[in-house]
């Protein structure tokens, strides 16, 4: 008798436990991230070591990004904030749009904005730019990207 109400009790239990789902609500995601960006024209890979932002602000990561190699290649910093399930990060990068060759070729500064779904670690990159490659006007590239944890 004492296990057939302990086994209707656990039921209960497991029962609401199904048809209660906590809030929804991005966690941070503090760990170090390759951003991977096939289609963008540049011979770098790159990590993003996240961490709090300082002071520790709720829906707020700092970005480390760190070039691999090194070589023609800005480290950059910003905050990402997290708004409706989404980060968001803007960052103005001196070398973010490469003309001609790849490894030698004049570079174009660009304001990157980041945006990414915070469970999926995957988002859009627009980076937009005062003059293009070569005289052409100014506009922006949009490219696909995805975070994966190191």
């Amino acid at each position: 008798m004492l296990t057939a109400r302990l086994l209707c009790v656990l039921a209960a239990v497991v029962t609401a436990g199904l048809w209660h789902s906590p809030a929804s609500h991005a966690e941070p995601f503090f760990a170090n991230y390759q951003l991977v960006i096939p289609d963008r024209y540049d011979f770098h890979t790159w990590t993003w070591a996240v961490t709090h932002c300082l002071p520790v602000t709720e829906g707020c990561v700092s970005i480390n990004a760190i070039p691999m190699p090194v070589a023609k290649a800005f480290e950059y910093v910003g905050e990402a904030r997290l708004v409706d399930g989404r980060y968001t990060l803007t960052v103005d990068v001196p070398d973010g749009l490469r003309c001609g060759n790849v490894y030698y070729g004049p570079v174009i500064p660009t304001r990157d904005v980041y945006s990414w779904d915070s469970g999926t670690l995957q988002g859009t990159l627009t980076s937009s730019f005062d003059a293009g490659c070569d005289g052409t006007p100014a506009g922006a590239f949009t490219y696909p990207f995805s975070l994966v944890r190191l």
